[in-house]
This record gives structure tokens, sequence and C-alpha cells, in this order.
């Protein structure tokens, strides 16, 4: 089953939620830690399904796990043994799924809108680093070693059922095509695929944007392609480069603008734009269909996309003329 293409066949743009980590930490908890979110499915899980179902409430069509820094390496180094680290990961899911099934139950949550699906996030190698790489590349590291990096976590996703995976913030071509071959491993599942980008036209390790979609449009499981935790300046630009080289729903979840420093686990500037919400109607004219918010957005930000995508205003089934 492909819960984006379910969506998308009925409404006019799929709503993705926000952030989670920098969210956790506007909401007080600590994350200056190598483990950054995963650090919180360790310690306060409830918290994460609290900011899942708020999420969900705002408008969200999916609920993305809190799996993108969780590793069997990350937790081992934690002093788990990679039974614990996995079931760790596990949790992930099910506190996702656990959310979405309390939203859900109440009818009064399913007025004018699908039920809510949940994308497990394959976050890069780059996170486990937690130095930055994932917004730079350059690993050195040969696709088969990144397969077998990402196998065991994808296998533990997947065996929680979650509805889609999200490989997320892919800063390279070679990721992208190691976490690509490794999906046919799984022949029963989806995933999106999104990139961060230096620019308008390159992904952060500096391949061509265009060039790495069209690498991917032919592969059957992957159900959408785009860009995420990039500064909204780019967005545009890099969804009309998107567009030159795949037939698939485009998808854009950018931060706010802001840049990542890793030495301070913290983020430094100002956001690009005063309201993310409204400004996510321009990426949907330029023809992104799944829109939502990486580090720095906001429930509220969601909330916005989410009134303006199920407001009737929008033409429906994607506006395949825009």
């Amino acid at each position: 089953m492909n819960p984006i293409a379910s969506i998308l066949d009925n409404y006019s743009a799929l709503v993705i939620d926000g952030a989670l980590a920098t969210e956790l930490e506007r909401r007080g908890y600590d994350l200056k830690d190598d483990l950054w979110s995963a650090k919180i499915l360790l310690e306060q899980p409830e918290a994460i399904k609290q900011l899942h179902y708020d999420y969900l409430k705002a408008g969200a069509d999916c609920a993305i796990t809190a799996s993108y820094q969780a590793t069997v390496e990350g937790f081992m180094k934690r002093g788990l043994n990679e039974n614990e680290a996995l079931a760790l990961i596990q949790k992930s899911v099910k506190l996702a799924l656990a959310a979405r099934d309390e939203f859900w139950a109440d009818e009064s949550n399913r007025v004018g809108r699908p039920k809510p699906f949940i994308a497990a996030s394959i976050g890069p190698y780059g996170a486990f680093l937690a130095d930055g790489s994932e917004y730079r590349g350059n690993y050195g590291l040969t696709e088969k070693e990144l397969m077998d990096f990402h196998r065991p976590r994808v296998k533990a996703l997947i065996e929680m059922n979650p509805d889609l995976l999200a490989c997320e913030t892919i800063p390279c071509l070679i990721e992208a095509q190691a976490l690509a071959k490794l999906l046919k491993e799984f022949p029963n599942i989806m995933a999106w695929f999104s990139f961060s980008a230096r620019d308008e036209k390159h992904v952060s390790e500096g391949q061509v944007f265009a060039d790495c979609v069209k690498g991917l449009e032919s592969h059957p499981q992957i159900a959408a392609l785009g860009i995420n935790c990039t500064s909204p300046k780019f967005i545009s630009s890099l969804i009309h480069e998107a567009k030159k080289a795949t037939n698939k729903p485009i998808l854009v979840y950018p931060n706010s603008g802001e840049s990542y420093d890793a030495t301070k686990h913290d983020w430094d500037g100002d956001p690009v734009y005063e309201s993310f919400g409204e400004q996510a109607k321009v990426w949907y004219k330029a023809g992104a269909r799944l829109i939502g918010g990486c580090c720095r957005t906001t429930p509220e930000d969601i909330r916005v996309i989410a009134s303006w995508a199920r407001s009737g205003n929008v033409i429906l089934s994607g506006a395949k003329n825009l």
C-alpha cells in the first residue's frame, strides 16, 4: 500500500508534520547530546508521543518517528546491548502508532481529513556521527558499508509495521543509492527519499539535485522525492529542479532557515520567513504536494499549512494544472 498515493488521490496536498527534536527543546527538554532526539526516546518517551499527537491535532497527515538519530551503534555507545538498542528503535514506531490511534479514536478528529499514517525515519549516516555531516556528506564510505550500517535499523523499524519509511536529510547520492538498493531487500514497504541541499541546485555534498532525483525516479518502492532540513529560500528553485527529473510527488519540509552548529548542538541565525506556513503556499504553487517542516518549525506552522490545504481553495487531486 502507498499511503501517499491514497491521500493525494483524494486531497490537494499531504501535510507532513514539523520538527521533533527542536520542538522538544522548545518545550524544555535537554537534547545537547550525540543522541539528540533519541535521548528523549531513551529517557522520556511519553514526551515524544505527546508531540506526535500535537502535530496530528494541528493537521499533519503523518507522524515521522523519533528514529532519525536512533541507531544500534549510537545506543551501544551509551551502554545498551544490541537487543536493547533494537527495542528502543522499535519503540519509536510504537509511540507514533499509539499517538495516531489515540487521535483517530476521537471521531471529531476525523472530519474533513484522511487517516494519518506513520513514516519511520531513517536518518543519514551523518546523523549518527553527530558532527553536522548530514549537511556535508563526504563520509568516505562505500555503498556496501552504508547499506550494512542502515540495514539493522531498517529491518527493526519495518518489523513494527509503519506505513512508510522516511529516508531523510540525505546529503549525497551514494547514500541515496545505498538506501534504494537496501529497500529492495524489503519489497513490501514504500519509502520517500529527501535530500539536504546546499543551494538552489545542489545537494549538500555537491551533486546536482536533479541528477540525484533522476537516478531514483525508476525505483518502484520510492513513493515521493524531495528536500528536507534545507533553508526555505532554496525550496522553490529545488522544486522546479525536481520537476524536471521526476513524475513522482515532490515533498518539501524545510527548516526555518537557521544554520546548525554541531559544536554547540544548537542553531544560529534567524528564520528566513515571518510566516513559514504562508510561505508553503508558494511551494505548493511551484509543484510540491507533500509539505511540512523540519528543524525549528512548530505545530503552529503545521496548523497554518493544514488550514489552507484543507480550506477548499486548493484544486483537488494535486492541482495538476499548476
